[in-house]
C-alpha cells in the first residue's frame, strides 16, 4: 500500500467517524431539520423581498468562511466588491482557506466555520450534510423567503438529500437551457499563435497527418518556440484527457445510455498515437510532462508555445492577455485543430448542474439569519452584477446598446495591469454564486480582447454532461478505493503512451493498463456508474 492512499485512507476513515458524531442525536431526529429559533427575529419576512434590506440591525455581524482551497484569496474590505457586501449586509467576513487535511481537523475540533465552501458533490462531507449543516430550505422559510426566488429550482432539486431537503448551493450550475442559448462559453479550445499560423501557410490540422507535418513546420521554421503544449498534467490528466476526448467528440455514454469508457475510445487512441508520433519528432517538449500551472502560465505568458491544447481559457484569460497586449500580431486564436477520424463534431462541456464550488451554513452559525441573508444577496441579480461588473457609475456604465462596459480607467487597468485590477476591484472574483449568465451583458468593448476570438469561436459548440455528474462510486468505498488507484494508473499511463519511444512500446502501455482495470474491479466500478447514470437520466427526465 502506498503512503498516499494510505494516508487517504486514514483521512476518509476520520471523517466519516467525525461526520457520524456530528449527526448523533438524542432524539434521533435530523440535525438539520430545525434551523433554530426565529422568534426574536428583528424583521418581519416577506417573500418578495430579500432580508438583507428588511435587516436594520445596527451592529456589525461577523462571521467565518471556511474555503477548501489553499489558493483563495482571503482578503477582506479593501476592494470594490467585499467593501460594497459589507455596506449592503452589515457583515464582515473572516476566511479561513485550507485544503482537505484542514477541512477534516475544522470538523474533529467541532470549531466549525459559519458558512463552509467546499469543491466535491460526490464527498462524504456533501453527501452527509443533513449532520452538520442547516437545511436551506429550512433557513429560507425561516429567515428569507425570497431566496425561492433568486435560487433555481433545478439546483435545488439536484443537491436533495434523501430527506428531500437540500443543504448546500453552488457556483456556475448550468441548466440545458443555459447550454441551448449559448449562456455561458466554451472553456476547451486549440490554441495556435496567429503569426506562426499565418507563416507556415494556415494549414489545416484535422487529420493525423497533416497535425504531425504542422509539428514539424513550426520547428522548422520557427526553433525557439515548443510546437505543441498543454496545461499541467493533473487530476484527470488536464487538457490531453477529457478535454481533448470533448473536443475530437467522443461520446459520453454508448448508444443505449450506459457508461462508456472514453479513455479507450479508438478515435482518441489514434490522436494519442499521433501525439506520441510528434514528440519522436522531437516537437513536444519532454518538460511539458512535469510542468506545473506556474510553468505553464509562464510560458504562455512569453509566447513559447506556438499551439495549445487549451482547457478552462477563461481562467487562462490574464496570461494570455499578456501576452497580446505586447504582442498583438501573434496573439493566441481557437482554430478547429485536431478533428475526429470518425465524423464526430466537438462535444464541449462546462460546468454542469453540479457546478463547482458548493457552500453550506453549518450547524455552529452564529446568525444563521445572516448567512442565509448572504447567500440570497450573492445568487440575486444585485449580487451577481456586483461581483462580476462592480457598482455602476464606479466601475461600469452601460453603452448606448445598453451593454456593460467598464469604465476606461477601470478597464486600462484590466488590460494592463491585471494583478492591481484583481486587488482594487476583485471583479469576476468573488465567485461563490457565480454564473457565466453575467457575461452575456458585457459589451465586446468590456471583454478581455485576448479571449475573444476564443468565444466566438466556441459558439454551438458546448454539450451537457449532466448524466455523467456525480456517478462515481461512494467514497470509503471499495469501488471507490479501486476507482482512485485507477485514476493514477491512467495519469501515468497518459504520459507513458505519448512518451513511449515505438508502436509496440505504446501498445505494451495501453494493454497494461487494460490489465490494470481487469485486476481492480472494473466491471463493478462500470456497473456503478451505470446505475448512477440511469438515476440522472430519471432526475433530468431523460427517461
Amino acid at each position: 500500500m502506498s503512503k498516499k492512499f494510505f494516508n487517504i485512507t486514514v483521512l476518509l476513515i476520520g471523517l466519516i467517524l467525525i461526520l457520524a458524531a456530528c449527526g448523533g442525536n438524542d432524539d434521533g431526529a435530523s440535525a438539520g431539520s430545525d434551523a433554530g429559533d426565529d422568534s426574536d427575529l428583528a424583521y418581519e419576512l416577506d417573500p418578495d423581498t430579500p432580508a438583507w434590506e428588511l435587516d436594520q440591525r445596527e451592529e456589525t455581524t461577523e462571521l467565518t468562511w471556511y474555503v477548501n482551497a489553499d489558493w483563495w484569496n482571503d482578503d477582506w474590505g479593501n476592494d470594490t466588491v467585499t467593501q460594497q457586501m459589507e455596506k449592503d449586509l452589515n457583515v464582515k467576513i473572516n476566511f479561513i482557506k485550507g485544503d482537505d487535511t484542514n477541512l477534516n481537523t475544522m470538523f474533529a475540533s467541532e470549531d466549525m466555520a459559519d458558512i463552509v465552501t467546499i469543491f466535491d458533490a460526490n464527498s462524504q462531507v456533501a453527501e452527509q450534510a443533513d449532520s452538520w449543516a442547516y437545511s436551506l430550505n429550512d433557513l429560507a422559510d425561516q429567515y428569507d423567503p425570497h431566496w425561492y426566488q433568486v435560487a433555481a429550482e433545478d439546483t435545488m432539486n439536484w443537491f436533495q438529500l434523501d430527506d428531500g431537503k437540500t443543504y448546500g448551493y453552488p457556483n456556475y450550475s448550468n441548466s440545458s437551457e443555459d447550454y441551448d442559448n449559448d449562456m455561458i462559453p466554451a472553456g476547451t479550445a486549440f490554441l495556435i499563435r496567429k503569426d506562426i499560423y499565418e507563416a507556415i501557410g494556415e494549414p489545416s490540422l484535422g487529420t493525423p497527418e497533416e497535425f504531425r507535418s504542422a509539428m514539424q513546420s513550426i520547428n522548422e521554421n520557427y526553433p525557439d518556440v515548443i510546437p505543441f503544449g498543454f496545461n499541467a498534467l493533473e487530476e484527470g490528466t488536464g487538457s490531453l484527457g477529457g478535454a481533448f476526448q470533448d473536443f475530437l467528440g467522443v461520446p459520453i455514454t454508448t448508444d443505449d445510455g450506459e457508461f462508456y469508457d472514453r479513455n479507450l475510445d479508438e478515435d482518441y487512441l489514434t490522436w494519442l498515437r499521433t501525439l506520441r508520433e510528434v514528440r519522436s519528432d522531437g516537437n513536444i517538449s519532454d518538460d511539458s510532462f512535469a510542468d506545473d500551472g506556474t510553468a505553464f502560465e509562464e510560458k504562455v505568458k512569453s509566447g513559447q508555445y506556438a499551439t495549445i491544447m487549451a482547457e478552462g481559457t477563461a481562467q487562462m484569460g490574464g496570461f494570455l492577455q499578456a501576452w497580446y497586449s505586447e504582442n498583438p500580431d501573434a496573439q493566441y486564436i481557437a482554430i478547429d485543430g485536431p478533428q475526429s477520424t470518425v465524423g464526430e463534431e466537438p462535444k464541449l462541456n462546462q460546468s454542469g448542474v453540479s457546478g463547482w464550488m458548493i457552500n453550506y451554513i453549518s450547524q455552529s452559525a452564529s446568525d444563521p439569519a445572516k448567512a442565509m441573508q448572504i447567500f440570497t444577496y450573492l445568487q440575486s441579480e444585485y449580487g451577481g452584477m456586483l461581483t462580476t461588473y462592480g457598482i455602476e457609475g464606479e466601475t461600469f456604465q452601460y453603452d448606448a446598446d445598453g451593454q456593460i462596459e467598464l469604465l476606461p480607467e477601470v478597464q486600462e487597468m484590466k488590460d494592463s495591469n491585471p494583478d492591481q485590477f484583481k486587488e482594487e476591484y476583485r471583479l469576476s472574483e468573488f465567485i461563490f454564486f457565480g454564473h457565466d449568465k453575467y457575461l452575456l451583458l458585457e459589451s465586446e468593448k468590456n471583454a478581455t480582447p485576448a479571449l475573444t476570438q476564443l468565444r466566438e469561436w466556441g459558439e454551438g459548440k458546448l454539450y451537457p454532461q449532466f448524466v455523467l455528474e456525480n456517478t462515481n462510486p461512494d467514497q470509503g468505498t471499495p469501488e471507490a478505493r479501486n476507482l482512485s488507484a485507477i485514476d493514477t494508473s491512467w495519469e501515468t499511463t497518459l504520459v507513458s503512451l505519448i512518451r513511449a519511444n515505438s508502436d509496440q512500446a505504446f501498445d505494451e502501455a495501453l494493454d497494461a493498463y487494460r490489465t490494470f482495470l481487469d485486476q481492480n474491479g472494473w466491471d463493478e466500478i462500470v456497473e456503478i456508474r451505470n446505475q448512477k447514470i440511469a438515476e440522472n437520466q430519471e432526475l433530468l427526465g431523460l427517461n
